[in-house]
């Protein structure tokens, strides 16, 4: 059989959109060696969160924390304004809200006119991922921009107790984005995280039409959809990871946690083999295969 690729003799093949990237300030200006790195996507992303900065539910006994910074342009200096940042975490009993109307701990804003955004929530706790492994304290971003790469991403806080045994805090991806809580002017703690952007390599719309849709697997069924410049992907109902491009009919999520790559048949066929790593140990990798059955 033979394949026909996205892109044909284009060097867009050769980029990656999670380099690892930090934040300095030179005495004047605030300066990024590269893009802001990338995190899983988890299992709990709820999309169209409210747009709201205050995201404290009433009634919560959680510890207040003010998150706030700026969003750059991949020189790390030029502010970007109107870029949405959803932001969503668990609550103080290590649950995430699945379910309710009211997208609890869950939340959306825009940047002003300085690049910056900010947000009033609670001091996420670790919680258990499966009956061996814990999560360390994190909370969730998603930054959509035109102009640049959509960024999925997560931080995490310095001295908790389950950095190093969770593979994605413990991955060097993730060492400029584990953050030190301090406490604002009134005694509150307050954490900052700066982003900076990273160029967007889209594919053409008629590219995502031939791989969108319905896939029977051998193991159930996956469901892709685009969204900006991020491929979406459902496993069996479950919304699992948002996907970059990365050159030769392949997409990656964060870390090389899942990977879809997609084949086109002379029958007419999309086939696609889904490799994913276990959400406790992302080196044990596991692939299955399927064929699109519903067109969008």
């Amino acid at each position: 059989m033979n394949r026909r690729t996205f892109v044909k003799n284009s060097s867009l093949t050769a980029f990656s959109v999670a380099a690892l990237g930090s934040i300095h300030w030179n005495g004047k200006t605030f300066e990024g060696d590269s893009v802001t790195t990338t995190d899983i996507l988890g299992p709990f992303y709820r999309p169209g969160a409210p747009m709201r900065s205050n995201l404290i539910p009433k009634g919560s006994t959680g510890e207040l924390l003010h998150v706030g910074g700026t969003i750059y342009d991949k020189d790390g200096k030029t502010p970007q304004k109107d870029v949405l940042v959803e932001v969503w975490q668990c609550d103080e009993h290590e649950h995430y809200d699945n379910t309710s109307d009211e997208y609890l701990l869950r939340g959306a804003v825009r940047t002003d006119a300085s690049g910056s955004y900010y947000f009033k929530t609670i001091v996420p706790v670790p919680y258990k991922a499966s009956p061996n492994q814990w999560r360390p304290a994190h909370i969730h971003f998603r930054v959509s921009s035109a102009n640049h790469q959509d960024l999925i991403t997560q931080i995490y806080f310095k001295g908790d107790d389950y950095l190093q045994s969770d593979p994605a805090s413990a991955s060097s991806h993730a060492k400029d984005r584990i953050l030190a809580i301090g406490k604002n002017s009134s005694g509150e703690k307050e954490v900052k995280f700066d982003v900076v952007m990273g160029d967007a390599f889209p594919l053409e719309p008629g590219a995502y039409k031939k791989i969108c849709g319905l896939y029977q697997m051998d193991n159930g069924k996956a469901e892709f959809y685009n969204e900006d410049d991020l491929l979406f992907v459902k496993l069996n109902g479950q919304l699992m990871e948002g996907m970059a491009y990365k050159g030769n009919n392949s997409f990656e999520g964060a870390i090389g946690y899942l990977k879809a790559v997609f084949e086109f048949t002379q029958s007419g066929e999309t086939k696609v083999k889904i490799h994913s790593g276990r959400f406790t140990d992302f080196t044990k990798v596991t692939t299955h295969e399927g064929v699109k059955f519903l067109k969008y």
